[in-house]
């Protein structure tokens, strides 16, 4: 067994992640800036794409990135980290839609003034955003893609090899996150029967896969192994089918728009135990669509529980203070420190560049060395362009919130 290390919440990190705060001088957006020598100098535009879906069942999510991307832009442009450069958003609404993803990246991609994407969610998009923006020369970071065949190929336990040298993403990975839960599962909570339900996208099925393998291994029984379809709404079928195997929980890859109805019908249905799933159900719309039924599930989300990091609470305060209308949800943190790490490679990349497509090639290489200590901790980036850092946390639903249970650093 790995050794695993409790992660202690609350403890400073260090005040240099926090350093996109609102203070700062703003420069001069319309080309008056004035160099040290006196002279002036003309203001060239970058801008930041953001893929994510800004409509449909998941734009609570992505609004909390494209709104989280938008708040360190701000900050950016606020204190002038690029002098001689304003840097733009451009947000593009994938739908949660592969189809959509890929249009979105190509429209992004034939702006010459894009150099850098922070995207997408769902690792679905990202298999069709990918080759795009690789082709581009694009500098692409993922706030929250968590499938490994992303970033180590489709044999990525046996024969791991980086697929695109320009793909990056600041949270950790299915192989990870579902281990994880079935540990806390086994080990914790004492569950030995267990259920499995995925919607047979990339995400779901890998997290399912892996929570199964893990949870075998261990010496716990998958009872049931069931799947949806991901625009399903009627579950009564799958629910029949798994309730005669007596599963002590219910383990469902997915996310929220089809966890939350599954979780109420099951309950109305007598199969009162919990739902667990992973980060794609980690929402406040998960308690809204499953109401009552709610109540005691759990799922798994990448990091420490952000409101309890003494790195994030300026964070907190400027996306508060911003007035965005919704929350920053699961992934906002992420995407902030994405954007972080976007802007530290564009501070190399763009010194010397007489226009924001030819930077293209120097960000990415400039990202692989970008490391600091962001809002959500370590910000760094392995061979393969993952994360360094996998601490992660359950979550249980009590009341009307999620409620942190668990939190530690998997090894």
């Amino acid at each position: 067994m790995r050794r695993r290390a409790i992660v202690r919440l609350g403890v400073a990190l260090t005040a240099a992640s926090l350093i996109f705060t609102a203070c700062g001088t703003r420069g001069d957006e319309r080309g008056g800036g004035s160099g040290g020598d006196g002279t002036q100098q003309s203001t060239k535009t970058a801008k930041i794409g953001v893929i994510a879906p800004l409509s449909g069942g998941l734009s609570a999510l992505g609004l909390g990135i494209r709104n989280s991307v938008d708040l360190a832009i701000k900050q950016a442009n606020e204190q002038n980290l690029i002098p001689g450069w304003k840097l733009e958003l451009a947000a593009e609404d994938d739908q949660a839609s592969p189809d959509v993803g890929k249009n979105a990246a190509t429209k992004l991609a034939s702006d010459d003034e894009v150099v850098a994407v922070i995207g997408t969610l769902n690792s679905s998009v990202a298999q069709s955003v990918q080759p795009v923006l690789h082709s581009a020369g694009i500098l692409q970071i993922s706030p929250a893609n968590t499938n490994d065949t992303l970033t180590k190929g489709a044999d990525f336990e046996n024969n791991p090899q980086r697929q695109y040298d320009n793909y990056f993403r600041v949270c950790t990975t299915d192989s990870i996150q579902g281990p994880f839960a079935a540990r806390y599962v086994y080990n914790e909570l004492g569950i030995r029967k267990v259920a499995t339900v995925h919607d047979k996208k990339t995400y779901g099925q890998g997290l399912a896969e892996a929570f199964t393998e893990e949870f075998k291994r261990l010496g716990g029984e998958v009872v049931s192994a069931q799947t949806i379809n991901p625009d399903d709404s009627d579950f009564s079928a799958v629910i029949s089918k798994i309730k005669p195997a007596q599963p002590e929980l219910l383990y469902y890859g997915g996310e929220y728009p089809q966890s939350g109805p599954l979780s109420q019908q099951m309950k109305a249905a007598g199969l009162n135990i919990p739902l667990m799933g992973g980060d794609g159900m980690y929402s406040s719309e998960y308690i809204n669509l499953a109401g009552e039924a709610a109540q005691g599930d759990l799922a798994t989300s990448v990091g420490a529980p952000t409101e309890e990091l003494e790195t994030a609470q300026q964070f907190i305060k400027d996306y508060e203070a911003a007035g965005y209308e919704t929350s920053y949800e699961a992934y906002g943190a992420y995407a902030y420190d994405a954007a972080q790490a976007v802007i530290k490679a564009l501070q190399v990349a763009l010194k010397d560049a007489s226009d924001a497509k030819s930077a293209r090639a120097a960000a990415i290489e400039a990202m692989n060395d970008v490391s600091f200590d962001g809002v959500t901790g370590r910000v760094a980036f392995d061979e393969f362009g993952d994360t360094t850092t996998k601490v992660l946390t359950v979550y249980r639903v009590e009341g009307d919130a999620w409620e942190p249970a668990f939190t530690e650093e998997f090894k």
